[in-house]
């Protein structure tokens, strides 16, 4: 549930017009530079190795001409067999760490001083001008909204009493797939992509607006155009939040968009707002008008009402429109990618490795049986299942990195000086493809994740020990990590229970193929599935 460091396109601009850029950058920041070799650093501890800057504009030009910069951030710390990196990118000093214990260092360690965002023009517009939480910078809005946030929305019992809702998404679910493949006696080939987005977009809508579709949607379950719409566009914001802009590091540089990264995510937030921003403005305006129960507790409030009714110790509404906006999106998009991208992936990878699959759905068997679906309650109890799960996020993380981390003043880590507005980035691929850390790290291997020495001791998707990410830690840490982890098993143990999965006729495995540009699996996947279940269990879902 934590929000993505994602990636950027090729370039699609002609080698001309990236030399333009280089001169217009070299006359604007000569003066910095000028000051910056003034400077006397005789006393100070070494910047973490990494490339060598070109004068003024750092290793922009080879930011640009690698494309997509997370590989080659990673394969030149390969090269130089550093732990630690220090790029320059204009200005900015980008400190990307791929070992548990320098992870630890700056997370735990030095979590204050860590504590801070940059800001990015991914950012600005996915916060409304940094509203919400997750990409907003150290400061006073920051602890406002998380004491609202962590008071009223994310907390034990709002959770709990939202399960149902949760419940009925995880019953269409069933029915959506069920109604595709329940006419044919050998199953059907389904869209595993398009069905794990939608449950997460599915479940936040139910918790958030008290809605499955902004639309119509499909009588047998699935989402129509308005949903697919949102979710995609939900996606396209992701995939631009700190994406290795040119203009994030060269400010000056917005105005021309020469990357279209502006006019992107300005698209895609217009679209995703249009459908959020109308509840919301109808909600606080039913409020106003006295025609909605102020009562926090009732069975029928969802998250809305709650950001809604929050007050502060004035009894003053605590949040703006703008605000509650700003809050609901940043909600959305901490929930809809990691959840979705690890159970594609271990579906994808248990189709490969049958053994695997048949000791998942064997546990789930074991634990809950056939004559019922699985339930919240049974988790616990789920720990080969949760195994695959941290396999997943350990092998095919969602993002290379995860948010950056921006340091608050001059700090030393790993015995290297890191300057004050560092952006220190936490490589997920680093920590958990790591060889001096893992064994076989390229290979799904479950089994790694259950103690030998106590296989009952039960299994948390959480890594305290960042030999893996999950949704980070520390005071900037995923709020929400118990609802991802909840959503991610009960996601995959809807599926494994309810249908039997295999490779689509005309293949003979699943490709298994990344992405060139992200981690995502290359082609959405499609697998075959069969019922498992008795029909009366699926039939009794409405």
């Amino acid at each position: 549930m934590d929000y993505l460091f994602h990636l950027d396109n090729n370039p699609t601009f002609e080698s001309v017009v990236w030399v333009t850029v280089i001169a217009l950058i070299l006359v604007a920041l000569t003066s910095f530079q000028l000051k910056v070799r003034g400077q006397k650093r005789t006393k100070q501890l070494p910047l973490p190795p990494g490339p060598t800057p070109w004068p003024i504009v750092g290793n922009l030009p080879e930011m640009w001409s690698n494309k997509p910069t997370f590989k080659w951030i990673h394969d030149f710390m390969k090269e130089l067999n550093t732990n630690i990196s220090c790029i320059r990118l204009g200005n900015v000093h980008v400190i990307p760490v791929t070992s548990p214990e320098i992870a630890l260092e700056v997370l735990k360690d030095n979590d204050s001083i860590f504590a801070s965002r940059p800001l990015t023009m991914g950012t600005e517009y996915s916060s409304r001008g940094f509203l919400s939480i997750a990409v907003v910078p150290w400061g006073e809005q920051w602890k406002k909204m998380k004491k609202v946030v962590a008071s009223h929305v994310l907390n034990s019992s709002r959770l709990r009493s939202l399960l149902v809702r949760r419940t009925e998404e995880a019953d269409n679910l069933v029915r959506f797939i069920y109604n595709q493949c329940k006419d044919s006696p050998i199953g059907l080939d389904v869209d595993v992509r398009l069905a794990t987005r939608q449950y997460c977009g599915n479940v936040m809508r139910k918790m958030m607006f008290n809605r499955r579709y902004f639309g119509e949607g499909r009588e047998n379950g699935g989402p129509g155009f308005e949903e697919e719409e949102h979710v995609e566009s939900l996606f396209v914001v992701l995939q631009r939040l700190y994406s290795f802009a040119l203009s994030d590091y060269v400010p000056w540089m917005r105005v021309f968009d020469l990357e279209g990264h502006e006019k992107i995510i300005s698209d895609a937030m217009r679209t995703a707002s249009k459908y959020h921003d109308a509840i919301i403005d109808e909600r606080v305006q039913q409020r106003r008008q006295g025609k909605n129960k102020d009562d926090a507790h009732d069975h029928d409030v969802d998250l809305l009402d709650v950001l809604i009714s929050a007050k502060d110790e004035n009894g003053r509404p605590s949040l703006s429109v703008d605000e509650i906006k700003s809050q609901c999106m940043d909600l959305m998009l901490a929930t809809v990618d990691n959840p979705s991208n690890v159970v594609e992936w271990a579906i994808a990878e248990m189709i490969n490795q049958p053994e695997i699959l048949k000791k998942a759905t064997e546990e789930i068997d074991r634990v809950v049986g056939k004559e019922r679906l699985v339930q919240e309650s049974d988790i616990p109890q789920l720990n080969y299942i949760k195994a695959c799960l941290r396999e997943m996020f350990r092998l095919h993380p969602v993002a290379p990195f995860n948010l950056p981390h921006v340091s608050n003043r001059d700090t030393t880590i790993a015995g290297y000086f890191i300057p004050k507005g560092s952006h220190v980035l936490i490589s997920r691929v680093g920590l958990g493809q790591n060889p001096n850390v893992w064994k076989d790290p390229l290979k799904f291997i479950p089994e790694r994740h259950i103690s030998a020495a106590d296989p009952h001791h039960q299994v948390e998707i959480t890594e305290p020990e960042l030999r893996f990410l999950t949704f980070s830690r520390g005071r900037r840490s995923c709020m929400g990590m118990a609802l991802g982890s909840e959503m991610s098993v009960m996601l995959l143990a809807r599926l494994l229970q309810g249908f039997d999965w295999s490779v689509p006729s005309h293949e003979e495995k699943i490709d298994l193929a990344e992405s060139k540009y992200d981690l995502l699996m290359a082609k959405p996947l499609y697998a075959h599935a069969k019922p498992r279940l008795p029909d009366e269990i699926y039939t009794r879902l409405k």
